[in-house]
């Protein structure tokens, strides 16, 4: 549950720290659920001609970009929301960059070797890196980096489950670093390309944390934060360190780069197109064909790799304990009709734990799901011993309704999701289940919920360009409140040995083997409702020139320049 603006995996202090936070910097997190990755990016430009489109870039100007989160952690250690990536991803560099779904390619590192082994990876650094407040950029810098996100102190909300074997990193040279591993972790470089690993200043990370503030080798530097309104940053004069596949070399042409948080779809719409912001992410589906065919606009629209926005069937209590009863709930839903009526056909509906640009996506596990058949979802009910119906319309047996617990938490949710939740909840009253939606605040779906598992279903999307995220979402022991994504609550020997060796193993065909037993076991299971695959809708005015995305689906402003 991530990074990322999505249904959201709020960190378990928020609450606490929210309280004690005015007036200082915050070091609690939310990991909002679903973030966002890419694989395919499909650019779609208003009808007018871009009269600037030939101008040479200049370094001016400030950028305004709107996002529909907020900032609860500035430190990307902590929290991983989505904001947080985009926001971090300007300020912290990572040793390695991303280029494809398997490939990889240098940045702060220049090279890289891998023991035979699998335990120890030694990466040779730039030279002539500085961070922001001057100190210099070596490998004591990765070490302090790594063991920060590792330390129970730093009670990392998602950043430490992307290098769970991690066992240290030795300082072999000024500009080489080891990291070594308990045990062999192919998902170390995509882990080390997220800005949840990004490298941070040691100096920074010697400050008490009430102090901290973000301290990278990025193009932008940290400037201001205005929680709850908007995060500033200001071009870095001394940046040298692009990454594999940057357009240009040196400063970047921005003088400024301002996050504005703005949470109402319409209200961050209209700010685009009255000329306020000059990008917005989180583009509202019902807009997206107004932005598409008006003048002077661009709609970026990239499909999310990562888990899908899915709803998670908690095994362990009540009815859901019985797999007949998790399918009979899959089978009363109706996702195609619901994803078309509420996102207009702007995102895909789904058929599986991860989306379609997800290496190791096995299509052929759709097979194993249990589909929209009403008259199935009544007979698995009835062979459960849930055969009777009460006064309501509601089914019962033993004296018990067939009642679940789905909390809604309108803080964290987005993209229509509670719309989406008011259909499921329709549809499953049809063949006789209640679901309760109790509305609650942070603390009490943080508290009661994920900590506390008072819940039946929670719902929650998770950006990562890779399989690997399939053992964070079910391996046994990854938990919510162990950092990991395993909402559902899976305890299967069989998942834990299956992610297990896809993360270990050298040989690409035996890991995709792996990923797809796991896919057609959790459906097979109904572990999972799957409902959509996550889109980034962004949008910008035609004067915003040089924006890519990278493989998380987050902007990048390195190469962006506005027309004079």
């Amino acid at each position: 549950m991530s990074p990322d603006n999505e249904s959201a995996r709020p960190d378990r202090r928020a609450r606490g720290t929210l309280r004690r936070s005015r007036g200082r910097w915050l070091v609690a997190g939310v990991v909002v659920a679903a973030l966002v990755a890419v694989s395919v990016v499909v650019a779609v430009t208003g009808s007018d001609s871009d009269d600037a489109a030939g101008d040479t870039p200049t370094h001016h100007g400030t950028l305004v970009y709107g996002v529909s989160g907020t900032q609860v952690s500035l430190d990307p250690a902590v929290a991983a929301t989505a904001v947080t990536s985009v926001i971090n991803r300007n300020i912290f560099d990572s040793l390695i960059v991303q280029t494809g779904p398997d490939t990889f390619a240098p940045w702060l590192a220049s090279r890289w070797t891998v023991s035979p082994d699998g335990t120890t990876y030694t990466f040779t650094l730039r030279d002539g890196v500085t961070f922001h407040d001057g100190t210099p950029f070596d490998a004591t810098a990765v070490k302090a980096s790594l063991d920060h996100v590792v330390d129970p102190k730093t009670k990392s909300a998602y950043a430490a489950s992307l290098i769970t074997p991690y066992r240290e990193t030795r300082v072999t040279a000024p500009n080489v670093a080891e990291v070594v591993l308990a045990q062999p972790f192919t998902p170390l470089l995509q882990a080390l390309s997220t800005p949840s690993l990004g490298i941070q200043s040691p100096k920074a990370l010697a400050e008490p944390s009430t102090s901290y503030r973000p301290v990278g080798t990025g193009p932008f530097a940290f400037e201001q934060w205005e929680q709850g309104r908007r995060e500033t940053l200001v071009r870095n004069a001394a940046y040298s360190s692009p990454p594999d596949g940057a357009t240009h070399t040196g400063t970047a042409y921005l003088e400024k780069l301002v996050f504005e948080f703005v949470p109402e779809d319409a209200t961050r719409f209209g700010a685009l197109t009255s000329g306020q912001l000059q990008g917005i992410a989180g583009v509202p589906p019902v807009s997206a064909g107004q932005l598409a065919d008006q003048a002077g606009f661009t709609l970026h629209s990239t499909e999310t790799p990562g888990l899908n926005y899915n709803v998670y069937l908690n095994g362990t209590r009540g009815p859901l304990q019985d797999v007949a009863v998790r399918r009979a709930l899959s089978a009363a839903v109706d996702v195609p009709k619901l994803v078309d009526n509420v996102y207009f056909g702007r995102y895909p509906v789904a058929d599986n734990p991860l989306t379609r640009v997800t290496a190791a996506y096995d299509a052929s596990a759709r097979g194993e799901l249990a589909t929209y058949q009403p008259e199935l979802a009544k007979q698995l009910l009835d062979q459960a011993g849930w055969n009777r119906l009460n006064g309501d319309g509601y089914r019962v047996k033993d004296g018990r309704r067939l009642s679940l617990v789905w909390p809604y938490w309108p803080e964290g949710t987005r993209e229509q999701r509670e719309v989406v939740a008011e259909g499921i909840q329709a549809q499953a009253r049809s063949v006789g289940i209640e679901i309760q939606r109790p509305k609650v605040d942070t603390g009490t779906y943080i508290d009661k919920y994920l900590i506390g598992g008072e819940y039946d279903l929670v719902d929650v999307s998770f950006a990562r360009p890779t399989p690997d995220v399939l053992r964070f979402a079910f391996f046994s022991t990854n938990t919510y409140a162990k950092a990991g994504g395993n909402v559902a609550l899976v305890n299967s020997p069989q998942i834990d040995t299956w992610v297990t060796d896809a993360a270990s193993t050298t040989d690409p065909a035996r890991a995709a083997r792996n990923y797809a037993s796991v896919q057609h076991d959790v459906l097979k299971q109904a572990y999972i409702i799957p409902v959509y695959t996550p889109v980034s809708l962004t949008g910008f005015a035609n004067t915003v020139h040089g924006i890519t995305f990278d493989a998380q689906t987050y902007p990048r402003f390195y190469d962006a320049w506005l027309a004079s």
